[in-house]
């Protein structure tokens, strides 16, 4: 999506991916296909290129140096560095004095059980890798932890207590080398065992914590010193604390929307920033909203009913050109753009039900979740 964006503007495409027959294929000039730790191949990347950016952060270190010694690589080595791992990265927001959630970083199953002892139920996470629910074991009681410390690989992991969420919110904010800084709506976003569901904006939150999630991204960002994108996902609880769950230096999943509905996609905006262009305004256009196709979709028996989808006012198909459905992977999402934020939230869940009726149920889109956003 971000290639496809380049590309209207006018710039040519190199991709490195592991996948021979990645989603980028179709869209770039050339495409090499080599693991994210392949320094040589990265090298021949950049030899190529201006400019060189990201859409994922786990890329081993010495190929982000190796990259920045020949070409601009935005974000920078140091960002990606301290995000890319769990256990640092909320240690550099503990130590920048960002509001986080209870956590330890655990060395061994006891430190696990001790978590879990003092704090009640807790989720164990591994440092590197796991996204969308992998890589997480959850827990209530001290004698689950030596299964948990197992299942993650018997390796140091970020213990975390479950707080109390009312909601979620993301905020995206983008950063050009210039230091111009854009601060994107919030996302409100709805999440499905450890997978986005779906994300709608504008968020249906109250002006004082859209300030308060604007100005906490905005912070992080610039402390971060991010050149490119970051999206700070955040949980608000029920007592009204806002804090940090997650960064991304990349564009996000909780922002797929905004190709829909706001002035500058995220996609547009990561080009314009890597590319030092001036940054495109964020402005709502049109409340939209997103539903995320899983590989289940195309797993259920039946082809999924994209013309009784796209029967349903201001809806969009999107697929991302993956081979190979498989549970719980991302395939694409249905977009709708509406009057309201809960029309068009509203829209792209009956698009979603027309599309999968047999993975409905699984998936958490029933009417009580339109009830829930507007708290």
């Amino acid at each position: 999506m971000t290639a496809l964006a380049a590309r209207s503007m006018g710039y040519d495409i190199h991709v490195l991916d592991p996948e021979a027959q990645c989603a980028t294929r179709p869209v770039a000039s050339r495409c090499i296909t080599a693991p994210f730790s392949d320094v040589a191949a990265a090298e021949d990347l950049a030899s190529q290129c201006d400019v060189v950016t990201l859409e994922i952060e786990q890329i081993h270190p010495d190929v982000l140096d190796a990259v920045a010694a020949r070409v601009p690589l935005r974000p920078g080595r140091a960002p990606v560095y301290i995000i890319q791992d769990r256990i640092r990265q909320k240690e550099w927001l503990r130590a920048q004095q960002f509001p986080l959630g209870a956590f330890v970083a655990a060395q061994s199953a006891d430190d696990v059980a001790d978590m879990v002892r003092t704090h009640g139920a807790c989720i164990a996470k591994s440092t590197h890798g796991g996204y969308d629910g992998r890589g997480q074991v959850r827990l209530r009681e001290p004698e689950q932890a030596a299964e948990a410390w197992q299942a993650l690989g018997a390796r140091p992991c970020l213990v975390e207590a479950m707080v109390d969420i009312h909601y979620e919110v993301s905020v995206l904010v983008a950063r050009s080398p210039s230091g111009q800084t854009v601060v994107y709506p919030p996302s409100r976003n709805h999440h499905t065992s450890g997978i986005l569901t779906w994300a709608v904006v504008p968020a249906i939150i109250s002006d004082d914590m859209t300030t308060r999630a604007q100005s906490l991204a905005r912070a992080v960002t610039e402390r971060l010193d991010i050149v490119g994108l970051l999206a700070v996902e955040c949980f608000v609880t029920r007592s009204g604390e806002l804090l940090v769950n997650e960064l991304a230096p990349r564009p996000h999943n909780t922002y797929h929307h905004s190709e829909r509905g706001l002035a500058t996609s995220q996609f547009e905006q990561l080009v314009r920033a890597v590319c030092d262009l001036p940054l495109g305004e964020p402005t709502v256009f049109a409340p939209s909203a997103i539903v995320n196709l899983l590989g289940d979709v195309w797993l259920q028996g039946n082809e999924p009913a994209v013309r009784e989808a796209l029967l349903v006012p201001g809806t969009r198909l999107h697929l991302y050109g993956k081979a190979g459905a498989r549970a719980g992977r991302k395939m694409g999402h249905l977009s709708a753009i509406g009057a309201d934020s809960q029309e068009a939230l509203g829209r792209v869940l009956e698009s979603y039900r027309r599309l999968s009726p047999a993975t409905v149920d699984s998936f958490d889109v029933e009417e009580p979740v339109l009830a829930r956003i507007s708290s």
